[in-house]
């Protein structure tokens, strides 16, 4: 669920002009409504996401904890990504660097509401998640949708997409990848904390 005061619903198919200026990565994408995934100095939209226990989790109250480090999967379009696995493997093992900036890590898992939960124990299975890791659900996409993260594609979910956040709710690093790789390393994502503390 997203939290807003003009709560909608965004399904916009990105422009070709986004896909040919950033096939590796890049800090936002457009939408053809003019819309845009968020970017660095924006204020990141809150929302409330359910784990696969069913607890909840808002934006809103991690970012009172600390700064968030929000982690967009692709979910599971058919098969569980291994490039997502390895990046999640990688910030898992940095759980320590995370936990001495005082930072929760979210993973949000998209799909169809049908299987994702089950899909999502599968995807976590052989992993143990610190205190500070929330793999959190995105039911039918509300959330892609609303943070304009769609891949319209076969076989596709989601942009894989690496945000920073401040407490304030303002975005200190984003990078959305316009493939499955070229994904946020946990070097980009301390870098971030750095040049926040430099500010």
């Amino acid at each position: 669920m997203i939290v807003s005061s003009r709560p909608r619903l965004v399904a916009a198919l990105f422009s070709a002009s986004a896909v040919l200026c950033a096939l590796s990565g890049t800090s936002r994408l457009e939408a053809g409504d003019g819309a845009h995934s968020p970017a660095v100095g924006d204020i990141a939209r809150d929302f409330v996401l359910s784990s696969v226990d069913g607890e909840k989790a808002q934006l809103s109250s991690l970012l009172k904890k600390g700064p968030v480090v929000l982690l967009v999967l692709r979910g599971f379009p058919g098969y569980q990504c291994p490039v997502c696995n390895a990046q999640v493997g990688q910030f898992l093992a940095a759980a320590k660097k995370f936990d001495a900036e005082k930072a929760n890590v979210v993973l949000v898992y998209p799909g169809p509401a049908n299987g994702l939960k089950a899909h999502a124990q599968e995807f976590i299975r052989g992993k143990t998640l610190p205190g500070n890791f929330y793999l959190l659900l995105d039911p039918d996409f509300d959330f892609t949708n609303a943070y304009h993260l769609r891949w319209e594609a076969k076989n596709e979910t989601a942009y894989p997409s690496t945000y920073v956040i401040d407490p304030q709710s303002r975005i200190r690093f984003a990078k959305v990848s316009m493939t499955h790789s070229g994904r946020a390393s946990v070097e980009e994502v301390i870098q971030a904390f750095s040049d926040q503390q430099k500010q």
